[in-house]
């Protein structure tokens, strides 16, 4: 097919403003789907998509549309809309010429479609407002489109009004898709350049990779050349997504299908990769991606040591599904072996956790999560810290560091003033007030990343009655009073447990950490005292009384010092185990520091 008509585009928008119904429409118009295979959210392919009701991965399709005579190839990419998975939609974005901008005609202007349309134009994209959700009773469409015009910048008079739910105004983005959003550039007769978007493992096939070609042509049988990994694979099936794989002969200039090639090892690939023939390689390889940088660390290990292999292997696998996502081995005195995981966010971290348990089915401990900091030693070295145990001795620290985020907020202005507060009890510096009209606004902060990973999320939406957005962007680094908070178990110290936290809130978190654990771990047979401690400095003390046998209960007559050496027996007893004992700590205990409550 001539690249003159091909089109490629995604949809990106806020969280629920109804993208994965759009996308049902739009496969259900072209009859990319049968009535008999039809379901809601068709591209989300996750029992965890489904389930939560977001989309967690992009997912691409090929539609065809006739017009007249003519017919049209059109390239979707459905995009997550949660901040956490940003990444997902910037690379989606890198695969397309152009993009559906979708806005709640309830909702209006949101954090993640103000963060989405400035993706877009970062990536030259032609953008085509669509108001959506109009058949709502409360949907303010003409207030929708002031607050788009005022906030992005885009003319009202381009906007198209859309209710994906009863199909109203599609046919109009179908229009507006072939008259706006330009064919594909590229060069036909060229060497081979596509690009890796996404990649999965498949058990019996291997590796499968997603890609977009932007110049010459990949059929089945010729042999394809890896540039950064620089390995050699020859094609075994080509094919495009309608939207399950569809093997055709190949695929040519400005599509976007995947390849399957017997790839065996997860290693070879790399997303944002560029894939050339090896027999006639091409000079330049494409920009590719930029490499994500976590925001969020935690350890995740299995509760079984024996599953320490499984667990790489379904990391592993899960790392080549998910390229934001990263890992190493470490250690923990309390856990044994494990891994270091990074994340993008704390749902993120969660869909991770929850995907490695039902894929692989490994019962997984966590420990709590923490952000990356930088220390600047003496000795001028500056190092940087995702885990509290590296953290070095306090006098060869010089200066500690934490993550700043500038935050925006969008919100109902009656909510103003209890997000300002909400911000400045978490040390937030107030930059800026944007009115949207006369009832909602941006409110930009910044904020140190550490005191939004836990449960700002859920506060800020308690705040405004669900009706607040946030969305951040990291900014650098900055110098704060910080301190490591150990927590001793029976004198000994929890590596799992530590946290870096601001030397101001240490000792109200350290009393209410231990507090928390006191709940959560079991009485045992002697006496387990919990500590707090900044260094040698013990700041708070929870005692778990020893479960009490009555030994003197066979005791119903007698000398007192009868009863006296039993109790001092037993005295003795406890003493000895307290020595030697182990103390059980269950899993909630480690993630315990999350469930920290300011309001206590």
């Amino acid at each position: 097919m001539s690249t003159e008509r091909i089109r490629n585009f995604c949809i990106i928008a806020h969280i629920d403003h109804g993208k994965s119904t759009l996308a049902d429409r739009l496969l259900e118009r072209t009859q990319a789907i049968s009535t008999r295979e039809f379901r809601n959210q068709m591209l989300d392919d996750m029992d965890l998509e489904r389930e939560r009701g977001i989309t967690i991965k992009a997912s691409a399709v090929a539609l065809t549309l006739r017009r007249g005579e003519t017919e049209y190839n059109l390239n979707l990419i459905d995009t997550p809309g949660h901040v956490d998975f940003s990444y997902e939609v910037s690379r989606s974005l890198g695969s397309c010429e152009g993009a559906l901008l979708l806005v709640d005609a309830s909702q209006g202007v949101e954090a993640q479609t103000v963060a989405n349309t400035y993706l877009a134009m970062e990536h030259d994209l032609v953008i085509i407002p669509v108001v959506s959700k109009i058949d709502l009773p409360q949907s303010r469409p003409y207030e929708v489109l002031a607050e788009m015009e005022k906030t992005l910048g885009i003319s009202s008079e381009e906007a198209l009004m859309v209710s994906a739910k009863s199909g109203e105004g599609v046919d109009q983005i179908f229009d507006a898709i072939i008259k706006y959003i330009p064919p594909p550039k590229g060069d036909p007769s060229g060497p081979l350049r596509a690009l890796i978007f996404d990649s999965e493992y498949d058990a019996y096939r291997g590796v499968i990779i997603y890609l977009r070609v932007f110049d010459g042509s990949l059929k089945v049988g010729d042999e394809i050349f890896m540039i950064k990994t620089r390995r050699s694979f020859k094609v075994e099936e080509v094919g495009v997504f309608k939207p399950k794989m569809a093997p055709k002969n190949g695929l040519f200039t400005g599509e976007v299908g995947y390849c399957i090639a017997n790839i065996k090892s997860i290693h070879d690939v790399k997303v944002g990769d560029t894939v050339t023939l090896n027999k006639e390689k091409a000079e330049k390889p494409l920009t590719g991606y930029r490499q994500p940088i976590p925001m969020v660390y935690c350890g995740i290990y299995p509760v079984d040591n024996a599953d320490f292999k499984v667990l790489r292997e379904a990391l592993e696998r899960l790392s080549l599904n998910d390229s934001s996502f990263s890992f190493i081995p470490e250690t923990s005195q309390a856990l044994g072996f494990g891994f270091r995981c990074g994340f993008l966010g704390l749902l993120h971290m969660d869909i991770v956790q929850e995907r490695l348990e039902r894929e692989s089915h490994i019962n997984i401990v966590q420990t709590a999560p923490n952000v990356t900091y930088e220390i600047l030693k003496t000795n001028k070295e500056v190092i940087r810290v995702d885990n509290p145990e590296s953290v070095p001795p306090v006098n060869e620290i010089d200066e500690f560091r934490e993550p700043m985020v500038r935050s925006s907020f969008v919100l109902p202005t009656e909510y103003l003033g209890a997000i300002m507060q909400l911000a400045e009890a978490r040390r937030g510096r107030y930059k800026s007030t944007e009115y949207l009209s006369e009832k909602r606004a941006i409110l930009v902060y910044e904020l140190p990343l550490a005191e939004i990973i836990f449960d700002f999320f859920d506060k800020m939406k308690s705040a405004t009655r669900g009706y607040g957005t946030l969305d951040y962007d990291l900014i650098g680094y900055e110098s704060a009073d910080l301190v490591k908070l150990d927590i001793l178990v029976g004198g000994k110290r929890v590596d799992a447990l530590s946290t870096i936290v601001h030397k101001k809130d240490a000792e109200v978190r350290g009393r209410k950490q231990v507090k928390k654990l006191k709940k959560e771990i079991s009485r045992h047979l002697f006496e387990v005292v919990l500590q707090a401690a900044i260094g040698s400095r013990v700041i708070a003390r929870e005692t778990i009384k020893p479960i009490a046998k009555n030994v003197t209960a066979k005791c119903y007559g007698g000398d007192i010092t009868r009863k006296r050496k039993l109790l001092e027996k037993q005295k003795e007893g406890k003493k000895r185990m307290k020595s030697v004992g182990n103390v059980e700590i269950p899993q909630k205990a480690f993630l315990s520091v999350l469930s920290i409550d300011d309001d206590e």
